[in-house]
């Protein structure tokens, strides 16, 4: 039932295209009609020029059968008196080549009289069928059509050429005569003479007939001028005839075809909200088929509706162009088949890369949006979103994560420390570069992938500092005791008073090890990531509160010592 509801409201939107179509048809043909009978009158005077030129292209073919009879003639005198072989077969190919050009001289005569072209008269054999040259058939008209464009200018090239090198002839033919009859003038032995008065006529003969040639194309590339308007004039019927029939015809072609687009795309957008699982987030399986099968069908019953206006309105010309461009799409879809079959895979959601997915691109990691002709890519702490064409998730996988996993190592006004030791407030973030702002106003900018490969420590988390701090061996008694107690309540006491408690989350002091000159302990503190500006400043407030407490406590802090032993 919706496939007859579809054909029906396609019908109507192309009836009313093909009934202008044919009644423009009709106006074109009627408006022709007039326009003929109107200019009838100023063409006479054309038509009688015409006639009288026709007149003189046949006089002068005549003369050329004249002059070919007489040579032919003459050939098959020279046949009858032939003594050998050899020379019976060189008159033979001569006196062939002489009938082909009468019979391409009564060709001539013929058409020109007539003014058809006199194959269209002659049965043709029935050819066997092939397939091939019958879908070839349907192109037909089209290719004749751009041929009949250019069919007077490819014409008239032809004269010129023939008559250029009729022109080059000429004078070595002329030259042949007057050279046998200075021979002749000068030849004493008399059967020399009648050697040279035998064949002179034979090149007078070949002379006259190039003679004729030139006048007989020369008269044809006359014809052809004459016949030739102006290019101004030309182009503007030219124009006057395109819009009255095949720029109408391609209009409505369009609109067909747009008409078609609309109403597929109102179907469907009308229908797809009856169906199950239309709103969800990542859309279902059956809701992918519906879209990928909406495409096909807009594809298919969009070219549909431009051939079906070009039947109706019987213009063929436009129709075999038309069925030449879908046989091209068709050809160069060939090689591309298979990548159109996996992006078909890719729009259904069942290719290697998946709606709801993380997958890495550009060596980021991005989460899947969408999956259509143009796919989104989104990163959540990058806070982009990526559009991108099918053909790049070609070749690509993704696959299910965790919802803990990160999407990049920091967000904007994060700080960050690098294995560099670059130490900076993220400003600017994206998947192509990463810009610091360092203490002090200084600019660094990374490329992304650098960026990752100098493996980012994020500071605005939460971040530890530890800071050793050493004493001397005459307090090994209280090293490891006493003396750790002491410096915390110290730095705790220091923390408070600077300001720095209510981001400090952890502090402890404890012994690190037995040095050679000293024994070692660590101070360990904890802050909140809103403390990141301060993390050097507050590495060196940890060092200071420690060297205030030695101080208050008469604790000693060594310095490396060199012992030297000195041999008895």
């Amino acid at each position: 039932m919706k496939k007859f509801l579809s054909l029906a409201i396609t019908v109507l939107i192309l009836f009313p295209c093909i009934a202008v179509g044919q009644e423009s048809q009709a106006i074109g043909q009627t408006q022709a009609g007039d326009s003929i009978q109107t200019e009838q009158t100023s063409d006479d005077s054309s038509a009688l020029k015409a006639e009288h030129n026709t007149l003189e292209i046949l006089k002068s073919i005549v003369k050329s059968k004249t002059t070919l009879k007489q040579r032919m003639d003459e050939k098959k005198k020279a046949m009858a008196k032939a003594g050998s072989q050899t020379e019976k077969q060189y008159l033979t190919q001569e006196l062939a080549d002489l009938d082909k050009q009468m019979a391409d001289a009564v060709t001539d005569f013929e058409m020109t009289a007539t003014g058809v072209e006199i194959g269209l008269f002659m049965s043709k054999k029935k050819d066997r069928f092939d397939w091939k040259d019958e879908l070839l058939s349907l192109a037909e008209p089209g290719i004749m059509e751009l041929k009949r464009l250019t069919v007077k200018a490819r014409h008239k090239s032809k004269l010129n050429d023939e008559l250029s090198n009729y022109q080059d002839l000429l004078p070595v033919a002329t030259k042949a005569v007057n050279r046998i009859e200075s021979l002749i003038s000068q030849a004493d032995d008399r059967s020399l003479a009648a050697a040279l008065k035998n064949l002179l006529p034979e090149y007078k003969g070949l002379e006259n007939q190039i003679k004729n040639k030139v006048n007989l194309i020369q008269l044809k590339l006359d014809e052809i001028e004459r016949e030739e308007t102006s290019v101004l004039d030309s182009t503007q019927n030219t124009v006057k005839e395109f819009f009255r029939t095949r720029g109408l015809y391609l209009f409505l072609a369009i609109l067909a075809c747009i008409g078609v687009v609309f109403l597929i795309r109102f179907l469907y957008q009308t229908l797809i909200r009856l169906v199950p699982g239309y709103k969800l987030e990542y859309r279902p399986f059956h809701i992918r088929v519906f879209e990928l099968v909406y495409r096909s069908m807009t594809i298919v019953l969009s070219v549909m509706a431009v051939i079906t206006v070009f039947y109706f309105v019987e213009d063929w010309v436009l129709l075999s162009l038309a069925i030449i461009v879908i046989m091209g799409g068709i050809w160069a879809a060939k090689n591309t088949l298979p990548m159109y079959m996996e992006q078909s895979r890719l729009i259904i959601n069942i290719g290697p890369v998946r709606e709801g997915e993380r997958m890495m691109y550009q060596g980021v990691p991005w989460l899947v949006k969408h999956i259509n002709i143009y796919s989104l890519l989104e990163n959540p702490d990058l806070g982009i979103t990526l559009r991108i064409p099918i053909s790049e998730l070609i070749g690509k996988t993704s696959r299910k994560f965790d919802s803990h996993e990160p999407w990049f190592p920091c967000r904007k006004n994060d700080w960050v420390i690098l294995s560099d030791e670059t130490r900076g407030c993220v400003t600017h973030l994206s998947h192509e570069t990463v810009e610091l702002v360092m203490r002090g106003g200084a600019k660094k900018t990374y490329q992304t992938g650098d960026f990752l490969a100098m493996a980012p420590l994020n500071l605005s988390v939460n971040f530890r500092l530890k800071v050793p701090f050493g004493i001397s061996y005459g307090h090994q008694q209280d090293a490891t005791t006493a003396i750790p107690e002491l410096l915390s309540a110290y730095i705790q006491k220091n923390i408070e008073k600077e300001g720095y408690a209510e981001d400090l989350l952890n502090l402890r002091v404890e012994f690190a090890e037995a040095g050679a000159s000293s024994l070692d302990l660590v101070v360990i503190t904890d802050f909140k990531g809103n403390q990141a500006p301060l993390y050097n400043r507050l590495k060196r407030s940890v060092q200071r509160w420690c060297v205030d407490a030695a101080s208050q406590y008469n604790w000693d802090i060594p310095f490396p010592q060199i012992t030297v032993h000195q041999g008895a």
